[in-house]
């Protein structure tokens, strides 16, 4: 592959402003013209593009948004050789150069071997570098080693909207024949050493509304005599969780895996340097001072963070207001054995119990507005073999076998509803800021992650 050929579609791709998660009919147009852009790319490599059509979205506001098509596509079917299908998203969070983007985010910029631009690493890259290596049999008129799917969509940031339903009527169709699922949506844990994901935390995300009324207030001319929203919500915040991480909410750990001796030595032998894990997140200091700690607390234990409140004045300037409604919001990273709707009640009957004592005469109102479970793999699985002998050959070590602390639904639900071994093959590195301000994927990791999945494909043959 011509690493300039690559680079000038990743180029293009990133050019387009595909955020699924304003709900603005420019930004759905955008989303439409990417998925458009991937199918024919797919078709010119001459696979068979179905873009299905997913209907259109309720925002609370009763306005009603198209949702962009999913692409299912599949190049060979021999009933020989195995049948590896491809996950990959196309739409990508909000950006803007203003928010503190070194660089225009829709503009794939080079700096020093790192491609900086938004979706660059998340998704579209680790997607372009498996065409990349499914075109590379084709330029050198090979025959694929395995038959390849492709289920591309344009809501993953978005919570995958409408996914499931296809995926599940698709399960004795377009799924019938896969043997295997890769998905490369996620980092690696260090800059240089290749990584396998064979978990993930699911994710419980919250809101808790306090309404005093519509309109704010003066501070001159009611402060001192109400119950401040505002006042009530910071107080139900900082019941959630305490200075060292540990969540407050009665009975969460409950139901969370018991730690295994095993299980310990796998994270001994990841390669971790804090010191270079610390200044590369430019963090002081973490909760926790071994490799150990960090990583358990990352991937196996729960974690509650506080995002964000609505309705609070948040500008530059003093400005003397008493919000009359303000919206917390928070969520909690799930480990295995957690269950979503025990969390719901959990959650909602401590903050109840919260707000009770403070006799306020607010309304508080707790709603989950996202339960998404944690996955995890067998390791065994031929496909995990395939992917660590790839990974052999390509980069010449051993790969780190990792966990990952954020949240990928569709894993867990391939796994469910397909009933298929899902695998996670991440391709960029720890400091790639997915979802921040100057994201990227450095050029070598996009070049030898295309030749890493060119050499899954001939290890998955000959596993097969």
């Amino acid at each position: 592959m011509d690493p300039k050929l690559g680079r000038m579609t990743l180029k293009e791709w990133v050019a387009i402003e595909s955020d699924s998660v304003q709900p603005v009919p420019r930004f759905r147009q955008e989303l439409f013209r990417m998925m458009a852009v991937a199918a024919d790319t797919l078709q010119r490599l001459g696979a068979r593009v179905t873009s299905v059509d997913m209907g259109s979205q309720q925002l609370p506001d009763g306005q009603s948004l198209p949702i962009p098509p999913v692409i299912l596509a599949e190049l060979g079917n021999d009933p020989t050789k195995g049948t590896v299908c491809f996950y990959g998203h196309l739409d990508v969070q909000p950006a803007d150069q203003g928010d503190g983007w070194l660089t225009d985010p829709y503009v794939l910029t080079e700096v020093d071997g790192k491609l900086y631009g938004r979706g660059a690493t998340d998704n579209k890259g680790p997607v372009l570098a498996w065409i990349n290596a499914v075109s590379a049999f084709r330029a050198l008129e090979q025959d694929l080693p395995v038959n390849i799917k492709f289920i591309i969509e344009g809501m993953e940031e978005a919570g995958s909207v409408a996914l499931e339903e296809l995926v599940e009527k698709e399960k004795n169709r377009f799924f019938s024949g896969v043997d295997y699922i890769v998905i490369s949506d996620n980092l690696w844990i260090s800059q240089r050493k290749p990584a396998i994901t064979y978990g993930t935390r699911g994710n419980s995300y919250f809101t808790v509304e306090v309404k005093c009324r519509d309109q704010d207030f003066h501070s001159g001319t009611f402060g001192g005599i109400l119950h401040e929203p505002m006042a009530d919500l910071v107080a139900l915040l900082g019941s959630l969780v305490d200075s060292s991480g540990h969540i407050l909410v009665p009975g969460i750990y409950d139901e969370v895996a018991p730690l295994t001796e095993e299980e310990i030595n796998t994270y001994k032998a990841i390669h971790l340097d804090l010191e270079e894990y610390r200044n590369s997140s430019r963090v002081e200091k973490f909760l926790f001072d071994t490799k150990e700690e960090i990583l358990m607390h990352l991937w196996r234990y729960p974690s509650l963070s506080i995002h964000g409140i609505e309705g609070a004045f948040d500008e530059p300037g003093a400005k003397t207001v008493i919000p009359g409604q303000v919206i917390g919001k928070f969520s909690i990273r799930l480990v295995p054995h957690m269950n979503v709707s025990v969390v719901e009640k959990q959650v909602t009957r401590h903050l109840e119990d919260v707000f009770s004592k403070r006799n306020s005469s607010n309304k508080m109102v707790v709603s989950m507005t996202l339960g998404l479970h944690p996955w995890i793999a067998n390791v065994n699985d031929t496909q995990y073999l395939a992917a660590k002998r790839a990974i052999r050959t390509v980069f010449g070590t051993e790969p780190d076998m990792i966990r990952d602390g954020s949240t990928i639904p569709i894993a867990k639900m391939f796994q469910e509803i397909v009933h298929k071994s899902v695998v996670l093959i991440p391709l960029g590195a720890v400091d790639d800021g997915e979802h921040s301000q100057n994201e990227k994927i450095n050029r070598w990791n996009y070049i030898e992650g295309t030749k890493l999945f060119a050499a899954f494909f001939l290890e998955m043959a000959q596993l097969h």
